[in-house]
């Protein structure tokens, strides 16, 4: 029997789905590691080996990482303190070596070096560092921004007539979590055992004026795209209620886009998976519902 495929962040909504999109590919044996194991009842009935994995016990890491020959490393959500997800990150790459992992597929982020001005961007350099110095093989899978994303702030730009962004004329190649977990799945289950830096994106990249001018054709209504600067970005989400560190996040993917980090667009979804990703029109076509309903308070 080969060695198990072991997906990190199982619980979450990228790692689940790539636990189901390798179920139905017959990949396997399957380890699906989680901080909460009871939650996935369902997944062990259906034949994966369920396991605890809490990443800030580094000594019980290697435990629930033993036997897996390949591993999905899927970044962590810990952004609440500095350094603390980075610390997490090397504890697992640690913990792969010492349970004698041959392969490591990591979840990061369209060109995290120094000159991003995304804030969690140092997190996804220095986790590709510490993979690169490992000894281990890996796949490095730098994620553009999430299409899905998209639909939330669209459907206040349809409501208000007005999608306000500090992303300039900056385009992002954005793509589905659907793809994203396509590619995770792809690279996780394949015999590569090098080293590789894959820009995960949709087919071609868009630019906030052309998002929406697509929404606004989609739905009928009209969308004015208005300029505003990263600070008054800021501030008005601040006054919206989103919290200080997050609204600072996402002004900075808008900062991001402005200056051209983001604009990448590859066809590495089509090579690892033989399917092309899905483009952001089409992705919006098909959630013209959502884009429609009604705003909360």
């Amino acid at each position: 029997m080969s060695q198990p495929l072991l997906v990190t962040g199982a619980g979450g909504q990228l790692g689940r789905r790539v636990v189901d999109l390798l179920l139905a590919h017959g990949a396997g044996p399957l380890i699906a590691a989680t901080r909460h194991p009871e939650k996935l009842g369902e997944l062990r009935a259906r034949g994966v080996e369920v396991r605890r994995a809490d990443f800030d016990a580094p000594a019980s890491l290697a435990e629930a990482f033993a036997g897996a020959g390949r591993l999905l490393l899927i970044s962590t959500d810990a952004l609440d303190q500095p350094g603390r997800r980075i610390a997490q990150h090397r504890s697992a790459i640690q913990a792969a070596v010492k349970a004698g992992v041959r392969h490591v597929v990591y979840t990061s982020l369209t060109n995290p070096g120094p000159g991003s001005p995304i804030t969690i961007a140092p997190d996804h350099q220095a986790t590709e560092d510490a993979l690169a110095e490992s000894g281990l093989g890996a796949t490095v899978l730098r994620n553009n921004l999430y299409a899905d994303f998209l639909v939330a702030s669209l459907r206040r730009a349809l409501a208000t007539g007005q999608l306000v962004a500090a992303a300039g004329d900056g385009k992002a190649g954005y793509v589905t979590r659907e793809d994203c977990a396509r590619a995770a799945a792809a690279a996780l289950s394949a015999d590569f055992d090098g080293k590789r830096v894959l820009d995960i994106t949709g087919p071609t990249a868009v630019s906030q004026g052309e998002i929406a001018r697509i929404a606004s054709e989609l739905t009928g209504k009209p969308i004015a795209y208005v300029r505003v600067p990263r600070e008054a970005l800021e501030q008005g989400m601040q006054h919206a209620g989103v919290p200080t560190k997050a609204a600072t996040l996402l002004a900075s993917f808008d900062e991001a886009i402005a200056r051209g980090t983001l604009d990448v667009a590859t066809h590495a979804v089509e090579e690892l998976t033989g399917r092309p990703a899905e483009d952001v029109r089409s992705f919006l076509a098909r959630h013209e519902a959502a884009l429609l309903a009604p705003v909360g308070p």
